[in-house]
């Protein structure tokens, strides 16, 4: 019989797409300084990938929240 608790599993698997959130927004930011570097960027596709990037660092920010939640003194 397996006594585990299972927020282990939610805390797994949040683990898992905190990983896969940070590996997407890693990419988003070398896809904007490759953009950006060009000699005529797109500034419009620069703004469009900031703006999803900002939006998984909020998320990332707020699963990492979710694990560690703030303690009251």
């Amino acid at each position: 019989m397996n006594d585990d608790d299972p927020s282990e599993d939610t805390d797994i698997a949040l683990e898992r797409r905190l990983a896969t959130l940070r590996e997407e927004h890693q990419d988003l930011d070398a896809a904007v300084a490759a953009l950006e570097a060009r000699p005529m960027p797109d500034m419009l596709q620069v703004a469009r990938l900031k703006r999803r990037k900002l939006a998984l660092k909020d998320e990332i920010v707020r699963l990492e929240d979710q694990l560690m939640p703030d303690i009251i003194a």
